[in-house]
């Protein structure tokens, strides 16, 4: 059996190259990731994945240490959450950078609690990832502004909740923003309905929503069925028009 060991050594005084593993479903940021990597002197590709399954199948045969992850969350056959906890687990010094549609603080938090060193948000990424890639490599933690302020304010918020003596108030923020409102906009959905809803809108199957959110298939039909109800309508493609209608949707599929 093969030892997984780095083919790039620094020994010789030259720069150290890093190896890159993308695991992202999408062809064409696939193809955008692996074109940065390419052109950079510091980096080399290693290969990419576009599952799950091929993802940990990669890791558990490689013979090469994967010194970055590049990963997106939503994969077609599960969460971009396990391909983290297994790179980290088998190969401690691989250092994983979520790149997402998800910009939520569940997922940013679970994604840091899982291994990942840094998060950017799709619509913020950088036109030469490579250069945030060697970035974090040097010791940078390279994360969205709009993540890093919803990151903050959900640290505040816990920070609050837990300090004896804070005022009933900020008690009640920090529950707030720890479990969004259970019942937003009059009576409308709650945080966790809204954030299943989303993800309906964005084709994710039931199984998908509840392996990314951490759920049980049945809650994830309940959400479901309670969201259905304070819509009034029957399907999700109802669903997802009535909540745009009302402005819960700013950005459908």
């Amino acid at each position: 059996m093969l030892r997984p060991m780095n083919i790039e050594s620094p020994d010789d005084g030259t720069l150290r190259r890093w190896g890159v593993l993308v695991v992202e479903d999408d062809s064409r940021a696939r193809a955008f990731f692996e074109a940065s990597v390419q052109r950079s002197p510091r980096l080399f590709w290693l290969g990419s994945a576009g599952t799950v399954l091929e993802a940990r199948a990669w890791l558990s045969r490689t013979a090469t240490i994967p010194d970055v992850l590049l990963v997106d969350l939503g994969m077609p056959d599960g969460t971009g959450l396990d391909v983290i906890r297994d790179a980290v687990s088998r190969f401690p010094g691989c250092e994983p950078l979520v790149v997402s549609v998800f910009g939520d603080e569940e997922n940013v938090l679970a994604s840091i609690e899982a291994g990942a060193v840094g998060y950017i948000h799709k619509d913020a990424a950088p036109e030469d990832i490579a250069q945030t890639i060697v970035e974090m490599k040097a010791g940078a933690s390279p994360i969205s502004p709009m993540i890093a302020r919803r990151v903050l304010a959900k640290y505040r918020s816990l920070q609050s909740a837990a300090t004896p003596g804070a005022p009933a108030g900020a008690a009640a923020t920090g529950a707030a923003s720890d479990a969004p409102s259970e019942e937003s906009d009059r009576g409308l959905l709650s945080g966790r309905e809204h954030e299943v809803l989303t993800l309906i809108a964005r084709g994710f199957s039931y199984a998908e929503i509840a392996r990314l959110k951490g759920l049980s298939v049945h809650t994830v039909q309940t959400h479901i069925k309670n969201l259905y109800g304070k819509l009034a309508v029957h399907s999700k493609s109802e669903a997802v028009f009535e909540a745009t209608r009302l402005g819960l949707l700013s950005h459908p599929g």
